[in-house]
């Protein structure tokens, strides 16, 4: 039955969605209308309900009030497969990937084909968006961002009409972000429309022609994202300034708390990272950023430092922490000497997602007085993960929420929070802010800068080049498994690190 008369442009409209879970309510009567080619980004905090929303008109849950209009048409989105069938398609921050199988066998869940027919549309759809992605290669061997280009290669090829896209550049290096986006307004101008949550307001502002702002689930205002400068749609989102981190120039000790030396590494999956002829030093007292395109070896090289892939015996000391070589030890005895690790999988290697946040703090916390000959000591347990969650604002309704209910921004929080818990001596963190808001962003920095000047050692993987020169106080670029020489974060400018990013190392830095 139409319920709507008239503007034949207009293909979306929610009145009064509200979703709930028990009492908490994620969406409260939510109305927003969207227009055939019509850019709509969705501003909020981390929690705010924007993922709700969203999995809501793409079918993954169901409203418990209000309605969904599309073509003129009330409709039940039941299903992603009813979603899909209807022409609206959903890039997913937290991917829906099987690892035990490739990408093109991944991609032929949702796209008819044979394999051999897909796997040539999807080298065709990656050479037209410049996304890199290879269909022979096995998920499981694919950093966070070789994955997230599948995801949106996988959507584009269903060939939406309505494309719901959830943080989509988050691990895309700029160059990659301006194709994509050139590839989205020529997707608009033939009349696809988007809804786009993202936390990077100058892509906002560069990209979306119109802005709603939810906060705690409500529409709490809407506006034109290109007459507004970042600071407006910041106000707009968290209600106060952007603050910044404060970042005094570091003072780190002469010992190292981290080495690594000539560190080569060939990987045994044919489609995986590899490193080659490694090198670095990371001091108590100082930030070393590692900045470089997703894929180029710095997933290889944090499982390597964390002890997820080990070293033969003989070549055991090419990591050193502390002066202890741990190459061919476990992450637990790596953990004994003061590391803790981020991964930059949060709800995959890092939390278990169906487990609550307050046993996800025995993953790693236990040997802080968490468990007793044996025994959990519930009340220290559950103190510990109350800290993590006050300290670091993570949005949740308390530990005994579980996991996987967090937003992503939210979860990544909880995950920082409870490894600085651990007053650790050498932290290793991948993508510290990912998916997390601008506002929650800057409390991290601050939180890492904090713990730098209490004299750990900080090694930082991150594809922001913004956060790289925020916090870093020297930089390293990984490219095809190899790193530059470090240099002062002060010395160099974003164009230098760009070019660096793209192979051409020069080779007149002397490391710092």
């Amino acid at each position: 039955m139409k319920t709507t008369a008239g503007d034949p442009t207009l293909l979306l409209q929610l009145r009064n969605v509200t979703k709930r879970y028990g009492t908490f309510v994620a969406n409260d009567g939510v109305n927003l209308t969207l227009e055939q080619g019509q850019i709509c980004a969705i501003l909020g905090e981390n929690g705010a309900g924007k993922s709700t929303l969203m999995k809501t008109i793409y079918g993954i849950q169901q409203p418990d009030e209000g309605e969904i209009i599309w073509n003129g048409d009330k409709v039940a989105v039941t299903s992603p497969s009813v979603a899909r069938n209807l022409g609206i398609g959903m890039v997913f921050q937290h991917f829906s990937l099987f690892e035990t199988i490739s990408v093109v066998e991944n991609i032929s869940l949702t796209v008819p084909g044979t394999l051999p027919e897909l796997a040539e549309a999807i080298r065709q759809k990656a050479d037209e968006y410049g996304l890199d992605v290879n269909p022979e290669a096995q998920v499981h061997g694919l950093s966070v961002g070789e994955r997230q280009r599948v995801e949106i290669i996988r959507c584009l090829m269903q060939n939406p009409k309505l494309l719901i896209l959830d943080e989509p550049t988050s691990v895309l290096p700029p160059h990659s972000v301006q194709q994509l986006f050139g590839t989205l307004r020529k997707l608009s101008d033939r009349g696809v429309a988007m809804l786009y949550i993202s936390h990077k307001l100058e892509e906002i502002r560069d990209l979306c022609h119109s802005a709603v702002v939810l906060r705690q689930g409500r529409v709490t205002g809407t506006t034109n994202p290109r007459n507004a400068s970042s600071a407006d749609l910041a106000r707009l989102m968290i209600g106060q300034d952007i603050p910044t981190a404060r970042h005094a120039e570091a003072k780190p000790s002469c010992e190292p708390a981290l080495k690594v030396t000539d560190l080569s590494y060939e990987n045994p999956d044919p489609q995986g990272e590899s490193l080659d002829n490694v090198s670095m030093v990371v001091r108590p007292g100082e930030i070393v950023g590692i900045a470089g395109v997703s894929g180029n070896g710095q997933s290889t090289l944090a499982r390597l430092l964390s002890g997820e892939i080990k070293l033969a015996d003989t070549i055991a000391d090419q990591i050193e922490v502390f002066d202890t070589p741990v190459g061919n030890v476990t992450p637990g005895k790596r953990r004994k000497l003061g590391l803790t690790f981020v991964p930059e999988d949060r709800l995959g290697r890092a939390t278990v997602p169906n487990m609550s946040l307050s046993d996800n703090v025995l993953l790693t916390a236990h040997r802080a007085g968490l468990v007793r000959k044996g025994l959990i000591r519930r009340r220290t347990q559950a103190n510990f993960a109350d800290e993590c969650i006050s300290s670091m604002d993570v949005r949740s309704r308390g530990r005994h929420s579980i996991a996987s209910s967090l937003s992503g921004g939210n979860l990544q929080k909880f995950v920082l929070g409870r490894e600085i818990l651990l007053k650790p001596r050498l932290l290793i963190v991948s993508q510290p802010t990912w998916g997390i808001d601008v506002g929650a962003a800057a409390m991290v920095r601050q939180k890492l800068v904090d713990l730098r000047d209490t004299g750990t050692a900080i090694l930082m993987i991150s594809e922001e080049l913004e956060e790289i020169f925020e916090i870093s106080d020297r930089i390293h670029v990984m490219y095809h498994g190899k790193l530059s020489a470090s240099v002062q974060a002060r010395s160099v400018t974003a164009e230098d690190v760009g070019r660096m990013m793209m192979g051409e190392f020069d080779q007149t830095m002397r490391a710092a």
